[in-house]
């Protein structure tokens, strides 16, 4: 805007603009005049400001204009009113939510430093089976079944309907009948395998609907060793909540819950297996604060393993993971627990 006043400026004068190129630069003449806007021009003896030249009483009033001329310094606070004058205003955007800080009211540690381990008795190898009783204690399935995040009930939901919508509610119910089933098998064909490697390769053999899972942990089994339970009820004495582990036993050198899980999608991350780590969490705890078990655990497996036979994939979670998920089931209980 300042170079269009000053070219206004001139053009009200005829002929000052052409006067104003003919004024010597220095004291000695140059035969050619040339205009140049980002170049100087210099002596060979002395530098000399060119513009000491000019006859500045002369264009007093030119310069005056010029340099008068107001113009509005930008702020932050014009910068935003010229965006949402052209744009329009700003979305309004909640601040990202901070991760979870919050402490369980009645917090109970996930090792019970009370139990007493006793000497290890190698006189019986066979795992632990303890049979799950009907109390009035809620289970750790229906607790994170009541206590499931808007976000994970809407997901579900939404699977649900597709699946009515392609299979219909008699199909839908059937696919989830074959798939409890199926899970069932598949939970009994493994105890076979820790039991006896003759019984699991037969019922491997007979039934064709869970031969692709178990041919999907195999790698996992090399690695698990000294199995100490087997579809066992835990119950927590202090917390008042019980469960059905499906495996205690070692995986790589530690002693884990462990967790089998079947998918007809991959499951790379532990993410992708929901609350099952609390789940497992849960399990871990209630066992340590069972008077029946004269052992405790520190760590969790989940194995989730595929009808296509392919590789399961193991999740394991070290002490800290474990503490981590356990502060999170207590938060979950704490919920329950209010509602009901």
């Amino acid at each position: 805007l300042v170079q269009m006043k000053f070219l206004q400026l001139l053009s009200r004068k005829p002929g000052k603009l052409e006067m104003l190129f003919q004024i010597p630069f220095c004291q000695k003449q140059f035969p050619y005049v040339c205009l140049a806007t980002s170049s100087c021009l210099y002596s060979k003896k002395k530098k000399m400001n060119s513009y000491e030249q000019v006859d500045q009483e002369k264009y007093k009033n030119l310069v005056y204009s010029v340099t008068s001329y107001k113009t509005s310094a930008q702020t932050p606070e014009t910068i935003f009113e010229e965006d949402n004058l052209l744009y329009g205003p700003p979305d309004k955007q909640r601040p990202p939510v901070k991760a979870e800080t919050k402490a369980p009211k009645n917090w109970v540690p996930l090792i019970n430093p009370n139990k007493r381990i006793p000497v290890p008795n190698s006189d019986s190898n066979l795992p632990m089976k303890i049979a799950l009783q009907k109390t009035k204690m809620p289970s750790v399935t229906r607790i994170l079944q009541q206590t499931i995040s808007p976000q994970q009930a809407f997901y579900l939901e939404r699977w649900k309907q597709k699946m009515i919508l392609e299979l219909g509610k008699d199909g839908f119910a059937e696919y989830t009948k074959t798939l409890f089933l199926q899970g069932e098998l598949f939970h009994a064909a493994l105890e076979s395998t820790f039991l006896s490697e003759e019984m699991a390769t037969k019922e491997q053999r007979e039934d064709v609907a869970i031969s692709g899972y178990l041919s999907s942990v195999q790698h996992v089994l090399k690695d698990i060793s000294e199995v100490r339970a087997l579809e066992s009820a835990v119950q927590h004495e202090t917390l008042q909540y019980l469960g059905l582990v499906d495996c205690v036993a070692k995986y790589r050198g530690q002693l884990c819950v462990i967790d089998w899980k079947t998918s007809e999608k991959p499951k790379p991350s532990l993410k992708n297996t929901f609350d099952n780590p609390l789940q497992v969490a849960a399990y871990i705890g209630a066992l340590n604060h069972d008077a029946n078990y004269d052992f405790q655990v520190s760590c969790g497996l989940i194995v989730v393993a595929y009808k296509n036979g392919s590789p399961a994939h193991p999740h394991f979670m070290d002490p800290d993971l474990c503490s981590q998920y356990w502060n999170k089931w207590l938060l979950r209980l704490e919920e329950y627990m209010d509602r009901n």
